[in-house]
């Protein structure tokens, strides 16, 4: 009896040795060598070079945003006085004007330079690169925009940020594919997609199918060819019908060929 209460005493003992997770032996996830279970993880050689990697990406973001802080300074816009349109000079060489002024007085310049357009925009390089008008006056004059637009499209170009609404989303979006600025042109039908609902849905795909918006098609297209049981009665539709036929041509296309794939996959 007292022989296998110790046979059993001894089992005992070698089964919480094998599971004790304070004596266990394990093996790291980054380098695969054993460590001690007291490590949580890993052993102190890669935690170790783990901190010193996250303090060298710390150090990076850093040091963009320091860059990103130097273009703000020279940027002839400040992004914190939205109403106050003189503009000290900067050093800028080349001026953009606006050929609609929502003030209704005479357009008010927008300062920049060249050197900022070139490297944003393949339009304006050309146009400052080549023997053009522009290139030797000094002054970009954008037809059909107002003042505010293009002193957000101007900000853009030299912080990468922009304030939108869904009015001056639209408006940007417009000079983002005239200048082909594309990552503003992505931004904006990304906000304008996040702003998308049946009541707008027909004005936005007419407006991303002129200004091929891709992104924003596709998603316009979707919710309409969902609700196609409403699309008749509304205004916008009659006005489509009587504007651009073709358009309703299309989304017509859309539903039907939405409705035999889903026959399909029911049939399969």
């Amino acid at each position: 009896m007292l022989g296998r209460r110790s046979t059993l005493a001894r089992h005992q003992y070698e089964t919480d040795t094998e599971t004790d997770p304070e004596t266990e032996a394990m093996r790291c996830i980054s380098c695969q060598e054993d460590y001690d279970a007291r490590d949580a993880g890993t052993c102190k050689e890669c935690y170790e070079e783990a901190n010193e990697t996250e303090e060298e990406l710390k150090r990076e973001i850093d040091d963009l945003k320091a860059k990103v802080a130097f273009l703000k300074f020279w940027s002839p816009i400040d992004p914190h006085h939205h109403g106050n349109r003189s503009h000290p000079p900067c050093f800028s060489d080349v001026v953009l004007v606006a050929s609609e002024d929502g003030s209704g007085g005479p357009a008010v310049p927008v300062l920049a330079h060249k050197a900022i357009l070139v490297s944003r925009s393949p339009v304006f390089r050309a146009m400052l690169e080549n023997e053009m008008e522009e290139s030797r006056s000094g002054t970009i004059k954008i037809s059909d925009v107002s003042y505010d637009a293009l002193r957000a499209f101007v900000n853009y170009l030299y912080t990468a940020e922009a304030c939108l609404d869904e009015q001056m989303a639209c408006e940007l979006l417009v000079l983002a594919e005239k200048y082909q600025v594309k990552h503003l042109k992505a931004y904006c039908e990304k906000f304008l997609v996040s702003k998308l609902n049946w009541d707008n849905s027909v004005m936005n795909y007419a407006f991303a199918h002129q200004h091929n918006a891709k992104h924003m098609l596709d998603a316009t297209l979707s919710m309409i060819t969902d609700n196609m049981d409403k699309l008749t009665k509304r205004d916008e539709y009659m006005e489509l019908v009587e504007k651009d036929p073709r358009l309703v041509v299309e989304i017509y296309e859309a539903y039907l060929s939405k409705q035999v794939n889903t026959a399909a996959h029911k049939d399969s």
